[in-house]
């Protein structure tokens, strides 16, 4: 059909040949491309694309599993510090959460800021899907930490003066650029641990990252929506002098701080290094 016939039903499609004015001309790719980049780049799409279409039952259970997984990393942390009183040595113990993690397949709530992000930047995946992605995988963390915190502490009832001490620390941090920065790092430390991951597709390599942000973002003491939470949760089963509000009010905090933290500081940037790579995926149906 003739496009200089005004008003045909061809004129009125948009040209799958011309490109999207507000998308980088996929031909205007590097000299030399990073064909590491790339490559991790098609894996987090295509896995994000079935993060984001996963049903609801897998969904719930993965959730569930991140909350019980990562309630081990805890459970380590407190012994440690207990037997030690040092915080450093008590993070580095916590990692053993996120090898549980990454070997069982399970996840966080807030190793969900690169991987799907990427897959709906590439016109993989809905918003629609992704929010649902994480309200799910947070609720589930949540309901499965508030389980495995009780029973820790019912098993270990000499741990309790270390966890409400360490929850303490997090509840009187407040609302303030402290506690906000910290929620951020939080945020830039986990996604970065989750991008690294996927540089490679070694298990053996993806586990050094898994033990030294682990241990980054629980020594340093790092403000994580669902770490501390579990921790706040173990102080409240044994009678901590604070409550369910502030825990609520810290959750709402940290989540928006680490959401920052690993979208913006991570994410966002990280995309920039390939923008040819996202103008195919989104013009394409696909990665390459």
């Amino acid at each position: 059909m003739s496009r200089t016939r005004a008003g045909t039903s061809a004129s009125a499609q948009p040209d799958p040949e011309q490109p999207d004015p507000d998308l980088p001309d996929p031909a205007e790719r590097p000299d030399e491309p990073e064909e590491e980049v790339e490559d991790a780049f098609d894996r987090l799409v295509e896995e994000g694309e079935d993060r984001l279409r996963r049903p609801l039952l897998p969904l719930v259970s993965v959730g569930l599993l991140g909350g019980i997984d990562i309630g081990t990393g805890l459970l380590a942390y407190l012994v440690v510090k207990h037997e030690t009183g040092n915080g450093l040595l008590a993070g580095l113990a916590f990692s053993v959460g996120f090898v549980a993690l990454l070997l069982a397949r399970s996840e966080l709530f807030t190793e969900n800021f690169l991987v799907p992000v990427t897959a709906v930047v590439a016109r993989q995946g809905t918003v629609v899907q992704l929010l649902r992605l994480w309200v799910v995988t947070l609720v589930m963390n949540l309901v499965a930490g508030w389980v495995i915190t009780g029973i820790i502490m019912t098993a270990l009832p000499d741990l309790a003066t270390t966890a409400v001490e360490s929850a303490q620390h997090f509840v009187d941090l407040g609302f303030g650029a402290e506690s906000f920065a910290l929620a951020v790092l939080a945020g830039a430390v986990i996604t970065l641990m989750t991008r690294m991951q996927h540089a490679t597709e070694s298990l053996g390599v993806k586990i050094v990252p898994a033990i030294l942000l682990g241990a980054l973002l629980a020594g340093g003491q790092l403000l994580h929506s669902v770490l501390d939470s579990l921790l706040i949760f173990c102080a409240l089963h044994v009678g901590a002098p604070f409550g369910y509000g502030d825990w609520v009010g810290l959750l709402g905090w940290a989540v928006l701080g680490n959401l920052l933290g690993g979208l913006v500081l991570v994410t966002a940037i990280r995309l920039l290094r390939v923008p040819h790579r996202v103008a195919e995926a989104r013009r394409g149906g696909g990665p390459g």
